[in-house]
């Protein structure tokens, strides 16, 4: 006999452990499938989350979710070989409430949520593949585990992340392009609590994010990133696949240069590197998206392209839980009309409108776009620095007003000033 579900959700990352426990909570008999031998062993990400959904998934989430600190200081900082120009914003304001954000540690983070799938009475099996997806008369009707292997079910949410292989074999998008995904890589530092605290000025609780431009990436369209957690360091870079691929660039070359620069060093001095991880990152947001409800079948999270990338915010963990919320609510009502067919099951998108995850992804729909502009990951910052420098070296020869030093740095780096008008209004538009 084969065994019968009412839902399967593929991947128990954040979209797909929220998608169980909401389904699970609503009474559909739901099984919960991870690849890995435990929720998150295999999962990356920089290392924030931005916590508003969980207020919902979990109300009383701070009893016991493994967060790292709270976050309380944003940073932005251009780099070029041997310099860097910085912004910090300091404020215990952005660590309260829903507004709060905090860095987290993938393999604690998911496993929590996936136990709170599972006390909610999803079932959690780890350690299985699924292969494809069960078809029959062009519907979706349950999963492949093995070539002579199948669970039923009627409903399947895809929450498999970017490589969104089984969105592909379910029709819902093309196959994947290089331009629609960056890699992203990431090393935790091991550093003291107190070394942590000290260096970045932070307290017991607190922590810092950064994000970087300019050397950090090499020039390529990409940046680095920066999160302070209790004991360690996140340090990573998401670049363009593109442009690794064009370049012939590792991206493991361009993490060891980061990591050795000056202003990164000071910040890491003593640390020890006690893990490394890669992942596809989506790169295009609402640019991307597949269809994202078929014949018994939703698409959640990164396989759904669900990220927002604006230049100073990067956000994938709220949009993906959020996301699986937005399934459940879609499944129940599918049912309640009926069943999973692809036309009940489009109230999905109402959901994720309500819910302010189309609505923010179709806002800043052109900022992928605006950020594919190489000027601003090579030519922008060393204009930046040099104009930095030229403001602050003082020698005796005489100084320009800082408007006067600015132009002729853009001229010197060959920047006309219209090109630098379109570039600032495109920005201005997109962001």
């Amino acid at each position: 006999m084969v065994e019968r579900f009412d839902a399967i959700v593929v991947g128990a990352g954040p979209a797909g452990s929220a998608a169980a426990l909401t389904l699970a909570r609503k009474g559909f008999s739901t099984l919960l499938v991870e690849r890995a031998r435990a929720p998150g062993a295999k999962n990356m990400f920089g290392g924030r989350i931005y916590a508003w959904p969980l207020f919902e998934l979990v109300p009383d989430w701070q009893k016991d979710c493994p967060l790292e600190r709270l976050v309380t200081k944003e940073g932005m900082a251009f780099l070029t070989e041997d310099a860097s120009l910085g912004l910090t914003f300091d404020s215990p304001r952005i660590g309260e409430g829903r507004s709060a954000s905090f860095t987290a540690l993938r393999a604690k983070f998911d496993a929590w949520l996936a136990k709170k799938a599972e006390a909610a009475g999803a079932m959690l099996v780890t350690g299985i593949r699924v292969d494809d997806l069960w078809r029959e008369s062009g519907r979706v009707k349950g999963v492949v585990v093995d070539p002579d292997d199948r669970v039923a079910a009627d409903l399947v949410v895809i929450a498999e992340g970017a490589s969104a292989a089984l969105v592909r074999r379910a029709g819902l998008k093309a196959d994947l392009e290089p331009r629609e995904v960056s890699v992203g890589v990431k090393e935790t530092i091991e550093l003291a609590a107190e070394t942590i605290e000290e260096r970045f000025a932070l307290s017991e609780k607190e922590g810092a994010a950064f994000v970087y431009a300019g050397y950090a990436s090499g020039g390529l369209r990409g940046g680095g990133f920066l999160y302070t957690n209790r004991t360690s360091v996140s340090l990573g870079l998401v670049v363009s696949a593109e442009d690794l691929a064009q370049k012939k660039i590792e991206i493991q070359d361009l993490q060891t240069k980061f990591r050795m620069h000056p202003g990164i060093q000071k910040l890491l001095q003593g640390g020890k590197v006690v893990e490394y991880s890669a992942h596809l990152v989506p790169e295009l947001g609402a640019n991307m998206m597949p269809h994202l409800a078929g014949e018994g079948v939703l698409v959640t999270g990164d396989a759904a392209g669900f990220l927002i990338n604006n230049g100073y915010t990067f956000r994938g963990v709220d949009l993906a839980m959020t996301s699986g919320i937005a399934a459940a609510e879609a499944a129940e009502a599918a049912r309640s009309a009926g069943g999973m067919s692809a036309a009940n099951l489009r109230v999905y998108e109402r959901f994720l409108r309500t819910r302010n995850v189309l609505t923010d992804l179709e806002r800043f729909r052109k900022a992928p776009l605006y950020l594919k502009n190489a000027r601003l990951f090579d030519v922008y910052p060393r204009l930046l620095i040099d104009i930095a420098e030229r403001v602050y070296q003082v020698d005796g020869t005489g100084k320009e007003r800082v408007l006067a030093t600015a132009l002729e740095g853009a001229k010197d780096g060959g920047l006309s000033k219209l090109t630098m008008l379109r570039d600032l209004i495109r920005g201005a538009r997109s962001m």
